[in-house]
């Protein structure tokens, strides 16, 4: 029988990394970073490079053949058209790495950490979905001092994703991370308590 899949998604600079982590590990359940998946896929000669490099040559290369990805990243945050057009490269091979990682899990219950779930349309991906929200003021604030960006360039970045509260009216879950860690660590305990009745003895 297959996992009940868990997505978690939020917005940028919405704290969802550590909610995922903080989840995983009080439920004892594995977690697929998607994130970290792409990452992977955009290392040299990697299904994700070789995509990128043949759409658009070296124009994100670095001299070592590495992708340069800040400036892909800033690219992707102001130029819809462009991100578009990578997301149509890149999403397949990140769902394929997803799933690969999926079918080797072993326990009744994973977390899949999408950041663009709903702008992807992985929502069918899951079983169920867990927000990670944040106000914009707090956002901006973690984006800047996390990337050493402006306002202006974290702002773009919000802007570029799905309103977060929009995200949040279609999940099944919500946990905020607008407030102090502890709060948000007391959200994230009680909603491992509520998975933990729901597949008891699993964890």
């Amino acid at each position: 029988m297959p996992p009940f899949l868990l997505g978690i998604t939020g917005g940028i600079g919405s704290g969802k990394s550590c909610v995922s982590r903080l989840l995983a590990s009080y439920c004892l359940v594995p977690l697929v970073d998607v994130d970290q998946c792409c990452r992977h896929l955009l290392d040299v000669d990697q299904p994700g490079w070789r995509a990128l490099t043949s759409c658009f040559g070296d124009a994100f290369l670095l001299p070592d053949q590495r992708i340069d990805r800040v400036a892909l990243r800033n690219r992707l945050f102001a130029d819809a058209a462009f991100r578009k057009q990578v997301d149509a490269l890149l999403h397949p091979l990140a769902r394929d790495a997803m799933h690969v990682q999926v079918r080797d899990a072993v326990h009744p219950l994973v977390l899949v950490e999408i950041p663009l779930l709903y702008e992807a349309g992985w929502h069918n991906e899951v079983d169920a979905v867990l927000v990670v929200y944040a106000r914009r003021g707090r956002q901006c604030v973690r984006i800047m001092r996390r990337d050493g960006v402006t306002r202006k360039k974290a702002g773009q970045a919000i802007a570029a994703q799905m309103d977060l509260r929009a995200k949040a009216d279609l999940a099944d879950y919500c946990i905020d991370n607008s407030g102090s860690w502890r709060r948000t660590r007391a959200a994230v305990v009680a909603l491992g308590n509520e998975l933990s009745e729901r597949f008891p003895g699993s964890f």
